[in-house]
């Protein structure tokens, strides 16, 4: 059974200068939502770090939240949180593909973020792994986070502007073109 497997958990990640993360939380299940918060919190202030928490309407709109606070913050990384349970409709698999996806393609860009959306079956199951008793999901999103900013800091600067960057060359050609530039 799942329930008598152990799993490694890497060494908390340490930190020479403050970190802070944004909690972006999908509060549809109130107390699943806020025992995961409770979880993420606890991580986080474990490592001197700081932390802003925003709700917003549901799954889908955790990593929306995520681009648009990068876009106009200056966070080292972030939380995404939430529940998704399966109902009657294939709702719970858009949901959960779509939420993940967009999560997994920000990651992919350069952004550290923690997915700790839960995806379960039934009530019981997201209980379970929402309480910082138990598994404590959203302690463990915060961890992911908090070690790819550590990643990110080991490996040098963040940038900011991932993504398509013209080569110096092609500027100087396009102001070159507009008379604005002379060599």
């Amino acid at each position: 059974m799942a329930g008598h497997e152990t799993h490694y958990t890497l060494p908390r990640a340490e930190f020479d200068k403050p970190v802070k993360l944004l909690i972006v939380v999908a509060p549809y299940y109130k107390d699943i939502a806020d025992n995961l918060v409770t979880g993420a919190k606890a991580e986080i202030e474990a490592v001197g770090g700081s932390w802003d928490l925003v709700e917003v309407p549901g799954a889908l709109e955790v990593p929306t939240a995520i681009a648009m606070a990068d876009r106009q913050s200056s966070f080292d990384g972030y939380v995404a949180l939430g529940c998704v349970i399966r109902g009657e409709t294939t709702h719970y698999d858009t949901v959960c593909n779509d939420s993940s996806r967009a999560i997994q393609l920000m990651g992919l860009q350069g952004l550290c973020i923690g997915n700790g959306i839960l995806t379960v079956e039934n009530r019981p199951q997201a209980e379970v792994r929402a309480d910082p008793a138990a598994m404590n999901k959203g302690g463990g999103a915060a961890a992911a986070a908090l070690h790819l900013i550590a990643l990110g800091r080991k490996w040098g600067a963040s940038r900011k502007d991932v993504g398509f960057r013209p080569k110096a060359e092609d500027i100087l050609l396009a102001e070159d073109k507009n008379g604005s530039r002379t060599a």
